[in-house]
């Protein structure tokens, strides 16, 4: 390539580079240009640490839960009555049946349409279904992994740029949220369950008299809970006496969008089901028209609206007294979907960014020592080679900022070694070139000839060099995780940036003031 093509090619690199540092340096830029940002890790800008700790008996409670309401459906459907089903202990459901000439066809159902359980009958008759190892080893299991997923997509959606969420253990999930400035909001986004039930309020039965005594058999008290903003403190508690039974839950939600009450400009939330949520809350609703449904988030009525017709279209609302801001984390929780299991946190700690401030500072500081040692030594050691050397070496930390910035990466402290590492890799090229070059020379070379050879000579060794370790820095990305993946990224970013910077760069530098000029020595 002519060195006008090559001069064009750098020229259009270093504009790029310098586009996308840009915004760190000017901060009045377009909000499109702007967005280019290297973003800093928890360990540098501060932020939150959790770990939280899956309740894995609970999911399995919850499937069992679901099993035995199909279950009673199915053999209902097959005119099999059933005294009771109820979950009795770990995975494990008992009933009764009405007829004891039913254990044969009920075995026989269970056995074709539930064949995740495994049944038995006991001494006294009782139906005893049991889940099998592998699909409880399974729901335990994926209790842990939806999780990861569904708070991935609540924190997404909260904003949060670059977290690190991951599984630690058998049942808990680390997460970092770097920058994050309300850590309260965040934990009560992160830890909601977000299981939305509705269930019919039950007003075949005096509430006085089931709070007093006990609620009657199917049915149980659940309270709407009212709020003060900031302190959390309940301001009303009004108890409501709901059937136990489920008629239905969040799992058909398509979408969940904030509203605004045109008529008292309050916010609520809309829901979409898909289609078999649809017809499902259409036939809940024809068939219990007249009666109070209830809308139960995480056990918190939300409200109990009468159904006066059946309700087509597969829409719903939540109603409450949100601010605006409580309505849109709510739309986040039903968006992302609700928690296989409840969760605890085991551990909490926000880091101060006067210790991000302190990692910055020494980062930097260090990155900068080595760089100024390293310029003063290529330039007293290869003189005007040396200095072209540094030149490279400074476009090469340039392409490494911009790279991170056009890519939105996290800067983090291994990341900053990684940047440092580079450094002495970025220079070691220009040694292998330069020694490459001296050689040719004593072996009686002219100037121009001993460049050309130290270069192509060069070459090779440069390229083995690198390349094993951009593959070693790709594993670290793959394998890595947190801290791991900050180094791997500025190292493979700065390897691909040494190796233009060194190869292509630094031979167009001295074909540009040596082509075509009767050169009688070089200051290498």
């Amino acid at each position: 390539m002519s060195i006008k093509g090559r001069l064009a090619i750098t020229v259009a690199m270093l504009c790029a580079a310098l586009f996308f540092i840009a915004p760190a340096a000017k901060k009045d830029l377009p909000e499109w240009w702007s967005q280019y940002q290297v973003n800093l890790g928890l360990d540098l800008q501060g932020g939150m640490h959790l770990v939280l700790g899956v309740d894995q008996d609970e999911a399995v409670n919850g499937v069992m839960e679901r099993l035995a309401d199909e279950v009673r459906d199915s053999l209902s459907d097959k005119h099999i009555r059933l005294k009771r089903i109820a979950v009795s202990g770990l995975g494990t459901l008992k009933a009764g049946l009405m007829s004891e000439r039913d254990k044969e066809e009920t075995a026989r159902i269970i056995a074709e349409e539930f064949p995740q359980l495994d049944v038995v009958f006991n001494d006294g008759g009782e139906m005893v279904a049991s889940l099998k190892q592998q699909e409880l080893d399974f729901i335990r299991k994926y209790a842990v992994d939806q999780g990861i997923e569904t708070i991935r997509n609540r924190i997404d959606a909260f904003g949060v740029s670059e977290p690190t969420i991951q599984r630690q253990g058998e049942n808990r999930i680390l997460i970092q949220l770097p920058g994050v400035k309300d850590p309260d909001r965040a934990i009560d986004l992160i830890g909601k369950t977000a299981q939305l039930q509705f269930k019919i309020v039950d007003d075949e039965h005096i509430f006085d008299e089931a709070a007093m005594k006990r609620p009657p058999r199917g049915s149980e008290i659940a309270y709407k809970k009212v709020l003060e903003k900031g302190t959390g403190r309940v301001l009303s508690n009004t108890p409501y006496l709901l059937k136990k039974r489920v008629l239905m839950t969040g799992d058909r939600l398509t979408n969940a969008r904030v509203r605004i009450d045109s008529q008292f400009n309050r916010p609520y939330v809309s829901i979409d089901f898909d289609g078999k949520g649809g017809k499902q809350f259409e036939r809940l609703t024809e068939a219990n028209t007249g009666k109070r449904l209830a809308i139960v988030l995480d056990g918190n009525v939300y409200s109990a609206p009468v159904i006066k017709d059946k309700i087509s279209g597969g829409s719903a609302i939540i109603e409450g007294s949100f601010t605006m801001e409580e309505a849109h984390d709510l739309a986040i929780v039903l968006r992302a979907g609700a928690l296989p299991a409840p969760v605890q946190i085991l551990e909490n700690r926000t880091v101060g960014p006067s210790l991000g401030k302190d990692s910055i500072e020494k980062g930097f500081f260090s990155m900068l020592i080595g760089g100024v040692l390293v310029i003063i030594f290529m330039l007293i050691y290869y003189r005007l080679s040396g200095l072209v050397a540094d030149l490279v070496l400074v476009m090469n930390i340039l392409f490494i900022m911009a790279f991170l910035a056009a890519l939105n990466a996290t800067l983090t402290l291994p990341g900053i070694a990684g940047i440092v590492l580079t450094i002495g890799m970025a220079v070691d090229a220009n040694v292998i070139i330069f020694e490459r070059i001296r050689e040719e020379l004593h072996i009686g070379k002219t100037p121009l000839a001993a460049l050309d050879g130290g270069f192509k000579k060069a070459f090779l060794p440069i390229m083995d060099a690198n390349v094993t370790t951009l593959i070693a820095a790709l594993v670290l990305f793959e394998f890595g995780t947190g801290p791991v993946k900050g180094f791997a990224v500025t190292l493979s970013i700065g390897i691909l940036s040494s190796l233009f910077t060194s190869l292509f760069v630094s031979r167009l530098i001295f074909d540009v003031f040596l082509k075509g000029k009767k050169v009688k020595s070089l200051s290498v």
